[in-house]
């Protein structure tokens, strides 16, 4: 798996800061647990959600760990899984499955937004230290992008996404997430409201790495 996300440099004294701030060792833990079975089985992943803010230097209201994983490896990471000491859970929900470790929740997803994970989506991350292991993580722009796709009628909370927005800025290229976001009504919303804050231009040129 290659890191080709956005914004490698960007932030690099304060990568595990945040995760240390939180003090929540056990998910921390937890999460590392994952990621080395994972790891040991070959399968491919991409950190995702919370933690994947966290690694990137930047802040999140979430409190949760995510992986990213192809649909075609959910039984093999199951069953790897389950034989490290975890418990599976199939959730009525058809894009994810869940872990328990000691009753710390992890969501394996292969279906994010109702886009399947592919190749395609390993490619655009980065490695980055959790803690002193290193992962691939989503980028940042794929995170804003999975963010914003996530606001509906039914759940539309832009408080959870104005951290993100505000601590990862610099590494978003918002020009894309403009792009990959414009069919939705919220996800505008959301970008005229960090116009608005003077987070980040609504329109234009892509900002990208580097623009304050």
């Amino acid at each position: 798996m290659s890191g080709t996300g956005v914004g490698s440099a960007a932030h690099h004294h304060r990568r595990e800061t945040p995760m240390a701030e939180r003090g929540d060792e056990s998910l921390v833990h937890t999460l590392k647990k994952v990621a080395a079975v994972l790891k040991q089985e070959e399968i491919p992943f991409a950190l995702g959600g919370s933690f994947a803010v966290y690694a990137h230097g930047g802040h999140s209201s979430d409190h949760d760990v995510d992986f990213l994983i192809r649909e075609v490896d959910v039984e093999r990471s199951l069953e790897a899984l389950v034989a490290a000491g975890f418990t599976a859970e199939r959730p009525p929900e058809d894009w994810l499955v869940k872990v328990f470790d000691d009753g710390r929740m992890v969501d394996l997803i292969h279906r994010p937004i109702e886009t399947p994970v592919t190749e395609e989506t390993f490619a655009d991350t980065v490695v980055r230290p959790v803690d002193a292991i290193h992962m691939p993580v989503l980028s940042a722009t794929q995170l804003m992008v999975h963010k914003l796709l996530s606001f509906s009628q039914h759940y539309c909370d832009f408080a959870r996404g104005l951290p993100l927005a505000r601590s990862l800025r610099e590494q978003i290229d918002w020009e894309r997430v403009r792009k990959e976001t414009q069919h939705s009504p919220y996800a505008e919303a959301f970008l005229v409201l960090l116009d608005r804050l003077e987070v980040v231009p609504h329109s234009g040129t892509g900002e990208g790495e580097g623009t304050p």
